[in-house]
């Protein structure tokens, strides 16, 4: 992931339910794409690592 650059997820749907990540280096932000003046979500690299692995080991059950 390139730094410093938002960049909508690869899972984002064509549906406008986007959601955009930026890597600064010293942690990862994530944002809703339709709304980025709301604000963001920051993350340590080490928590985001544990949240990506999370999501791409389970499936999501009713």
């Amino acid at each position: 992931m390139q730094r410093n650059t938002w960049r909508t997820s690869s899972r984002s749907g064509s549906n406008g339910q986007c959601v955009e990540v930026r890597d600064r280096g010293a942690g990862v932000d994530v944002r809703d794409s339709k709304a980025p003046e709301a604000g963001l979500l920051s993350f340590t690299p080490a928590a985001w690592d544990a949240f990506v692995h999370t999501v791409k080991t389970n499936t999501c059950r009713p």
